[in-house]
Formats: structure tokens, C-alpha cells, sequence
């Protein structure tokens, strides 16, 4: 049942990455360039997106369990530090060369053929290389810390 819910729902976020036209580089590089010809679209997309999100997520903090019965375990720290920033910061350098991010990546293997196998690779190697390198100062900062 958790496979069949998880598969309908990210078959629905797809379909509502493709309508907001987050699959769409040049719009998303046309909302970055604030400083040329700003194309404001998604700006309405991350309101819409906060708007159903947040009631969402008013309504887990009070729910011990999901609907399909498995625990709700929202992050519970609200610290800024240096590794936040950093992978913020590199997120936002990663979209705004690629015009994509992450998931719109993966809705885009569906149909647009190399470009997107291409940079799917890439995210998976950019992580992979990330976990290897960071492994060293993840558990030194998960001793003195807690899980992050």
C-alpha cells in the first residue's frame, strides 16, 4: 500500500511540475534573472506551493502517524549553520546553471532524452561524491550534534 501511495503521489507532483512549467529551463532561468526579462510565474508557483504545504504541515505536527500508519518525523532543529548554507547555496548555483532541480530532473527522463540522463547522472555522482567526501566530518559532527 506505502508503494502505491508513493507512486500516485509522485505521479501527481510530476504532473504539477509539468503544469507550473518547472520542467521548463528557460522559464526557470527566466524567473532568475531578476535583473533582465523576470518572468514572475513561479514566484505564483511557491506561493501556491507554501499555501498547501503549510496547513500540511500544521496538521502532521499534531498527528502522531501518517494515513497508512507510519510515524511523522519532522525535523525538530531550527539551527542556521555552515553546512544549511553551504548546500543552499549550491542548490541554488546548480539550478540557476541547469534551469532544473532535482525533481523536475526526474519528470524530465520521461521525454527529454539525453540532457536529462545526462544531468540525473550527474546529481547521483555529485552525491555520491559528496556522501564520500563529508563521510569523515558527518560522523565527527553527528557525535557532537545528533542527527542532522
Amino acid at each position: 500500500m506505502r508503494s502505491l501511495a508513493a507512486g500516485l503521489f509522485g505521479f501527481l507532483f510530476g504532473i504539477g511540475l509539468i503544469v507550473a512549467g518547472m520542467t521548463d529551463p528557460a522559464r526557470v532561468l527566466a524567473f532568475l534573472d531578476v535583473a533582465g526579462a523576470w518572468d514572475p510565474t513561479l514566484a505564483f508557483v511557491m506561493i501556491g506551493a507554501i499555501a498547501v504545504a503549510a496547513p500540511a504541515f500544521a496538521l502532521a505536527r499534531r498527528q502522531p502517524v501518517a494515513l497508512l500508519g507510519e510515524t511523522i518525523s519532522l525535523p525538530d532543529t531550527k539551527r542556521i549553520d555552515a553546512r544549511l548554507i553551504g548546500g543552499s547555496a549550491l542548490f541554488g548555483l546548480g539550478w540557476g546553471l541547469a534551469g532544473v532541480c532535482p525533481g523536475p530532473a526526474l519528470v524530465l527522463l520521461g521525454g527529454d532524452g539525453l540532457s536529462a540522463l545526462v544531468f540525473v547522472a550527474a546529481l547521483l555522482a555529485g552525491g555520491w561524491i559528496a556522501d564520500q567526501a563529508l563521510r569523515p566530518w558527518n560522523g565527527a559532527h553527528r557525535k557532537a550534534h545528533g542527527p542532522a
